[in-house]
């Protein structure tokens, strides 16, 4: 791997959580997918694509369809290495921590994520690391979660709040650390581009099969088995009986789905 400054971060994706979404990546992927086409539209026929935090590379590899060449750069091993396992001849993928990750000047057109750029210790010096990889007017487009209260996810996370943390963390931290348009934009703006535009987008999510199914999904998600590895038995017990009975109203015949909505950013180099 290429020097890390992140190493929290390099540690849980190449431990548990990475190896969750290793072995679930279909699984993530029906929670995502609603969202691909609104990062996948800003790909060009002739760009050059770099996947930030690209994990198993179902966006590179769709991008990669739509461009001249794409490349995911993630922390994961256990990713990468389900990343790696659908060979594509215009894709490659890389590991390193994008924050100090030796890209060649300008050797990409667009830089896109999806929900890939939350976690950087020092955001403002990724993206500056991120603008010098792009060639001059290159573009960056990528999504971020929006602010959990009054989503489906909110409401359903919500309902464990008498006996966990939020699994996220408060709003403007962890996997909402973008949630904020206005701190988003600064950080664009001081990592160097411009034309900074957060438009709110909103999806379909599948988290389950069924409501038994999706909860033992969400409750073997990194952040969320962490809490309940954290209380006691009966607690942990009182917090799976919560989540399950808020996924309830969310149930079809075929799936649970959620409404899930994010900030689609993009930008451009000045």
């Amino acid at each position: 791997m290429t020097g890390i400054v992140n190493t929290a971060q390099a540690e849980a994706w190449n431990g548990y959580e990475g190896e969750h979404w290793a072995s679930h990546a279909d699984r993530y992927d029906a929670v995502n997918n609603g969202f691909n086409d609104s990062v996948l539209d800003q790909v060009g026929r002739d760009d050059r694509v770099l996947d930030i935090g690209c994990g198993n590379g179902r966006l590179t590899r769709l991008a990669a369809a739509r461009a001249r060449s794409a490349t995911g750069v993630d922390l994961s091993g256990p990713m990468l290495a389900t990343a790696r396992a659908a060979e594509v001849p215009n894709v490659t993928f890389d590991q390193g921590d994008v924050q100090v990750y030796p890209f060649a000047e300008g050797g990409f057109d667009l830089a896109i994520s999806r929900f890939g750029v939350m976690f950087f210790a020092d955001p403002v010096a990724a993206f500056a690391n991120v603008r010098r990889a792009l060639s001059p007017g290159g573009r960056l487009a990528f999504l971020c979660m929006a602010a959990l209260s009054g989503t489906d996810l909110g409401r359903v996370f919500g309902a464990m709040a008498e006996y966990l943390p939020q699994p996220t963390g408060p709003d403007g931290s962890g996997p909402t650390s973008f949630a904020d348009p206005d701190r988003t934009t600064a950080v664009l703006t001081g990592a160097g581009f411009e034309d900074v535009v957060c438009t709110r987008v909103e999806a379909d999510q599948v988290w389950g099969r069924d409501v038994p199914d999706a909860t033992r999904f969400i409750s073997d998600w990194g952040p969320v088995r962490h809490h309940l590895g954290m209380v006691d038995t009966e607690t942990a017990a009182k917090a799976t009986d919560a989540l399950t009975a808020a996924l309830e109203p969310f149930a079809a015949p075929d799936a649970v789905r959620l409404r899930g909505a994010a900030w689609l950013v993009t930008g451009r180099r000045s």
